[in-house]
């Protein structure tokens, strides 16, 4: 597909990709607590239903829109341009390998690097959030209403997980005095070990926001889609525009996005201040 899809092929392709997502709830619930199989680095590994779902969706994917699919564990075509399905088949693997229910099936369609379609899976939960570019945004089929403006300090605000010794991209000690502006400005910030939940949970209202640290498109593309269509604010940290390859994602309700930005980049001179 190299023109733009249309909203009516956006339509029909969603309606798609929720049969193939749906036909999977049953394997998904019954692997429940698989354990590693694949080890993919330091505290990163698959399990055998990673691969197995991820082989499946894709398939299916593949026969059924003729669009080539790029997975989480096998890969794919580049993103930035033409027409892909980004799928991360289980996303939060630590939990669901520990059973923890705070896991599900991530899905985008991505067009020239901006994703159109967005689906996120929770069987644990019962809960299907879908939408198109422009949206509503459906939970369960229900179209949510729009997020409207709110504040942070009403507001729970997902938090990417961190290792305080880190020294990566972005280093935990700046993860850690993240944390702690943001306990002083919102007490209710959670953790869910999920990057996936935090989004769907930002486009649904549940949360006012999620600070996503990490960079992989099958991580953050479906959610950037749901928040987007549900009227939220995403940008990367440093508040520039979200694109496919952004190094982290800033997802919050109008009013929350900013506040959010505020603190980081308060945080962000602090330190440089400290270092200089």
């Amino acid at each position: 597909m190299t023109t733009a899809p249309s909203t009516a092929e956006l339509t029909d392709l969603l309606a798609v990709a929720t049969q193939i997502l749906d036909g999977v709830v049953p394997r998904f619930v019954e692997g429940l607590g698989a354990p590693s199989a694949v080890t993919k680095g330091r505290n990163d590994f698959a399990t055998e239903l990673d691969l197995e779902l991820e082989r499946t969706i894709s398939a299916e994917l593949q026969q059924r829109t003729g669009i080539a699919v790029h997975g989480e564990e096998f890969g794919g075509p580049a993103l930035t341009s033409g027409t892909a399905w980004v799928l991360d088949p289980i996303d939060g693997t630590f939990n669901y390998s520990s059973g923890h229910p705070m896991s599900g099936t991530l899905l985008a369609l991505v067009h020239e690097g901006e994703p159109v379609i967005g689906l996120t899976w929770l069987p644990m939960l019962g809960r299907r959030y879908a939408a198109v570019s422009g949206g509503p945004v459906y939970l369960d089929g229900m179209a949510l209403p729009p997020l409207e403006p709110a504040k942070l300090s009403d507001s729970m605000i997902g938090f990417g997980a961190f290792n305080l010794d880190s020294a990566g991209r972005i280093p935990g000690q700046f993860r850690f005095d993240l944390l702690g502006a943001l306990s002083r400005l919102s007490s209710r910030v959670r953790m869910h070990g999920a990057t996936g939940i935090d989004l769907a949970f930002t486009a649904s209202g549940a949360l006012g926001g999620a600070v996503v640290f990490g960079h992989h498109p099958w991580d953050n593309a479906a959610g950037v889609a749901l928040v987007r269509a549900a009227g939220g604010v995403v940008t990367d940290l440093a508040g520039a525009p979200w694109t496919i390859t952004s190094g982290s994602v800033l997802a919050a309700a109008p009013g929350v996005h900013q506040e959010l930005l505020e603190m980081i980049c308060t945080v962000s001179e602090e330190e440089r201040g400290t270092s200089s």
